[in-house]
């Protein structure tokens, strides 16, 4: 393997695909929820089978598939490397214009589009630990498109190292692109047998050296508050304000613990996310997370307990209340805990890479959450996004280049055990 004096072309493919606006539609009910997303997999398509990946596909949903065939004796498992195409709706995704700082200084970044938006080592102390890398950023009026543009950067220059070393004996490799990840919805149209892989790995963290193989379990929970709708002229003994009563729902919860912004670590949360609501009807929806799957259904009566005592006061009146859970993914690790030769192998790997690793629990998501229960084990390796879903997002040149490096040794390793 000569990953050593590979030259790497992660920087160039991700200012590419970052220019490329792919943001999810998370109003939308189409799938994916933006057709945009297929502009990118079109690009990635071609650019596999230029490299002489034949079997490049993407299908009606916007999945791309590809194959690196094994080229070795051994009965190798078949590993897959996954990213999303989609960016986040939090933060505009159009005309976004990636902007290379060479050998990274310390001093304060200002974006030239908008210059309120600096990027300083205050706000994002890892930056510290990139001085003297390249850091790319946008230009102040979008996110970046990092997270997860860079997972599929790092995934696309892999491909082209291990298509121009065939010495470099390894098992099949497949290669998956997905839409919509960042509204909760990108495996939805996977299939499994298209796949065909043993185990995986996302490419959707954050610092070097991160692999996380723990993430929230999570449901969403919608309320619906239905009041009495009257004139008002002549509502007096008649109207009950539908709004009022969801107002005083979401006030009734509790204020220094049970959310985002008063949790950490290994605590859960239970968190509005939207109050759509007119006099005789309101929706409130929220996410509920933790990392031990059980907790969920203790949030979720707690939850409904305090609905129930609010609407309580005015049942006789005529309001009512819907209460419904939808499961959205669990905790990886539930799957994972089974066969941690896969987590095992993906640590050797950075320490072949020269990379510390750094085993770290999401507080959220990836795709390789739900891949894990569909029967792909699948833990998430580190790019080096930062700030994402913002206007601050930056990512470090010399952090993907070590993650293909990571993946390249990690190839190897499972070939070498097989």
């Amino acid at each position: 393997m000569n990953i050593d004096k590979y030259t790497f072309s992660v920087a160039d493919r991700f200012i590419k695909y970052a220019k490329i606006d792919t943001e999810a539609d998370p109003n939308s009910e189409t799938f994916p929820s933006s057709m945009k997303q297929k502009d990118l997999g079109k690009v990635l398509v071609e650019e596999l089978k230029e490299l002489g990946i034949n079997d490049a596909e993407m299908d009606e949903w916007g999945y791309v598939y590809a194959t690196i065939p094994a080229n070795t004796s051994k009965n190798v498992p078949t590993i897959c490397f996954c990213a999303h195409m989609d960016t986040a709706p939090d933060c505009s995704g159009k005309d976004v214009k990636p902007i290379l700082h060479k050998n990274y200084d310390g001093a304060p970044i200002t974006l030239p589009d908008d210059n309120s938006q600096v990027i300083t080592t205050e706000k994002h102390p890892y930056l510290k630990e990139k001085i003297g890398d390249d850091i790319i950023t946008a230009s102040g009026l979008t996110l970046l498109g990092a997270d997860d543009k860079a997972g599929v950067a790092c995934i696309m220059d892999f491909a082209a190292f291990m298509m121009k070393d065939p010495g470099f004996e390894h098992g099949t490799i497949r290669i998956l692109f997905t839409p919509d990840e960042e509204i909760g919805k990108g495996v939805d149209h996977v299939d499994m047998g298209r796949l065909n892989a043993d185990y995986g790995y996302t490419l959707d963290g954050g610092v070097l050296g991160s692999i996380e193989d723990e993430s929230f379990s999570a449901d969403a929970v919608e309320v619906i508050i239905n009041g009495v709708s009257a004139h008002p002229g002549y509502a007096k003994n008649k109207m009950v304000n539908a709004i009022k009563v969801a107002s005083e729902f979401v006030d009734a919860l509790p204020k220094s613990a049970w959310s985002p912004e008063t949790t950490e670590k290994r605590e859960g949360f239970v968190h509005p996310t939207s109050f759509n609501a007119i006099m005789e009807k309101a929706t409130v929806k929220f996410i509920i997370r933790d990392h031990i799957t059980a907790k969920l259904k203790e949030y979720e009566d707690k939850l409904e307990g305090i609905l129930n005592s609010v609407v309580e006061k005015y049942k006789t009146q005529g309001v009512t209340a819907e209460f419904k859970v939808t499961e959205q993914y669990r905790n990886m690790k539930e799957v994972i805990q089974e066969v941690p030769f896969v987590t095992d192998n993906a640590i050797a790997a950075m320490e072949r890479a020269g990379v510390q690793p750094k085993p770290v629990i999401i507080r959220g998501g990836t795709d390789g959450s739900r891949l894990s229960f569909m029967g792909l084990p699948c833990p998430n390796l580190f790019t080096g996004e930062m700030g994402i879903h913002s206007k601050h997002e930056y990512v470090s040149v010399q952090d993907m280049q070590k993650a293909v490096t990571t993946m390249a040794h990690l190839i190897a390793i499972w070939e070498e055990k097989a």
